[in-house]
């Protein structure tokens, strides 16, 4: 069974502001599984064909951009909407289909919306128990409490909503989510309306309350860095299409396409043209497999794969503006040879003043070159 993420550093347990709480109850862990799932409204198609098998205990990351499907996928598995076509299987039982609906209550999935939906009527104690209608009422209280006890509001249980502030109020819906102890954890978009700080805070808190319940996770985002840092793997979405499913650096390192390496880079991108296999980009010759002779292409640099080094080495370039990005440079640079400038990602520290003269280099193995489909040919 998985337990969220493993990659060094994931693992120790938060201390600092959060102090010790204990920790939340363990669920047991479901599969979920998407077989061809499609959902249209009228002739909008806002899913088509979605397959996906989510393991006990993993963490699954949706990622894309406004209107791509994400949310509609997280409601469908909730129960609150029907697919048009396909299925939904949680441990491999149908719960969602053409002609099979189970309802949400009887589902064991937990939802925690972007907007946080409190109801305002009544305390934190009762909000956060609102889900556990099967128990009796004080054995709710007591679930409820303890839920709210893990994310650090205990003491505020008969407050009302209007005193927290958001982030407390996102732990108050994450301790309602977590409470019935759901097989299935769906979250959308759960740290969008934070602030930095406490965005980063939540996230690492939400991450130890994962691992701690052992659920099942999908959690949407339009963030490539919180994609990377929340999940097991990263499921990318475009158009109601699952475009690509894989761990973070399979999609940073071998992104299916251009619009997957937008995703998750700032890219230089320089029209080419494919001729024998190769690409002669500004930077050298590149292989491209798959794509005929003649046809167009586009090789992309990532910002941060520039390399300044002295003049003289490298191609020619000049420093024509520096922007100060706190840690970070961002560079434009004029290369010898090119029509349109370049930008160049560094270290603050190594930042050149506008006006000077260096050497620009990339690897080519840093060099990604993909085919343009018919329909981005001239807009890529």
């Amino acid at each position: 069974m998985l337990f969220g993420p493993t990659s060094k550093g994931r693992e120790r347990p938060l201390a600092g502001r959060w102090g010790s709480r204990g920790s939340a109850a363990v669920t047991i862990a479901a599969r979920l599984t998407f077989d061809n799932v499609a959902r249209s409204f009228g002739s909008v198609h806002a899913l088509r064909g979605v397959s996906l098998d989510i393991s006990p205990g993993e963490i699954v990351c949706l990622l894309g951009p406004s209107g791509c499907g994400k949310t509609t996928l997280l409601r469908l598995t909730a129960g609150l909407e029907r697919p048009t076509a396909g299925r939904i299987l949680i441990n491999d039982l149908v719960v969602g289909g053409r002609e099979i609906h189970v309802p949400p209550e009887q589902r064991g999935v937990g939802l925690m919306f972007q907007d946080f939906a409190l109801f305002p009527h009544l305390t934190l104690l009762e909000n956060t128990a609102f889900g556990l209608n099967a128990l009796a009422r004080e054995d709710a209280r007591k679930v409820a409490h303890s839920a709210l006890e893990r994310v650090g509001l205990a003491k505020y249980a008969d407050e009302y909503p209007h005193i927290l502030s958001g982030g407390e109020q996102q732990r108050v819906a994450l301790a309602r989510a977590i409470a019935p102890r759901p097989g299935i954890l769906m979250m959308d978009e759960p740290f969008s309306g934070l602030d930095t700080r406490l965005r980063d805070e939540m996230r690492e808190e939400t991450l130890t309350i994962l691992r701690e319940t052992s659920a099942t996770c999908m959690l949407v985002t339009h963030s490539s860095e919180e994609a990377m840092l929340m999940g097991n793997r990263v499921a990318l979405m475009r158009e109601g299409l699952l475009v690509q499913v894989g761990t973070a650096e399979e999609l940073y390192h071998a992104p299916a396409d251009i619009h997957a390496a937008r995703m998750f880079s700032d890219l230089n991108e320089f029209p080419v043209i494919a001729k024998a296999g190769k690409v002669d980009t500004p930077f050298g010759k590149r292989a491209l497999k798959g794509v005929a002779s003649g046809s167009e292409a586009v090789a992309c640099v990532r910002q941060r794969d520039v390399r300044i080094v002295p003049a003289g080495r490298g191609q020619a370039g000049r420093i024509l503006s520096t922007r100060f990005l706190g840690e970070t440079a961002l560079l434009e640079i004029g290369v010898q040879g090119l029509d349109e400038p370049i930008l160049a990602r560094v270290r603050e520290s190594h930042a050149k003043q506008p006006g000077c003269e260096v050497g620009v280099q990339v690897d080519l193995k840093d060099i990604l070159v993909f085919g343009v489909p018919s329909r981005d040919k001239g807009d890529a």
